[in-house]
């Protein structure tokens, strides 16, 4: 080998070593995502499936919707960093889906995560927009009891989506 090609093999690996690193992170960061969304679009199934069946603005939704414990007093997602019952928004829609809280004309609910700012893992101060994600589905119970003939105020065996005796104003 010649004298000025002594370093040559290092400079080579070194150059194929971070371009390697630079893929292997790359697909990191893409698997990533792709998981986030995926989530995104589960909390708004799970949220909207959630909501259809407990009581109208029951404060549980959302951290259920979100994976979170229901009776905890967190309000962040264990999965996904950043994501919070603020993110989610639950409505109640009639059948020509203007957002109602009338529980005699809700006919759907609808569950959205308008915008959401992904970090990604590696350089924190940057973020990826993700779209809008939305599930609509039909109402059901709303925690109506036909045995009893009124809407059980309970869902996840907590009390009290929002007023003092248990049901929301």
């Amino acid at each position: 080998m010649k004298k000025r090609q002594q370093g040559l093999t290092t400079v080579e690996a070194a150059i194929g070593a971070a371009l390697m690193l630079i893929i292997l992170f790359g697909t990191i960061e893409i698997a990533r995502a792709i998981f986030v969304w995926n989530f995104l679009d589960e909390v708004t199934r799970r949220g909207a499936r959630i909501a259809a069946v407990c009581p109208v603005d029951h404060l549980g939704v959302a951290k259920a919707a979100i994976f979170a414990d229901p009776k905890g007093a967190s309000d962040d997602s264990p999965h996904v960093k950043g994501l919070s019952t603020s993110d989610i928004n639950i409505d109640y829609l009639d059948a020509n889906d203007n957002s109602i809280k009338v529980f005699e004309d809700i006919r759907f609910v609808r569950a959205s995560i308008p915008s959401f700012q992904l970090p990604l893992l590696f350089f924190s101060n940057v973020t990826l927009p993700t779209p809008e994600f939305r599930t609509i589905l039909p109402s059901e119970s709303l925690g109506y009891n036909p045995d009893s003939g009124a809407v059980v105020c309970e869902c996840f065996d907590t009390q009290g989506p929002l007023g003092g005796d248990g049901c929301g104003s």
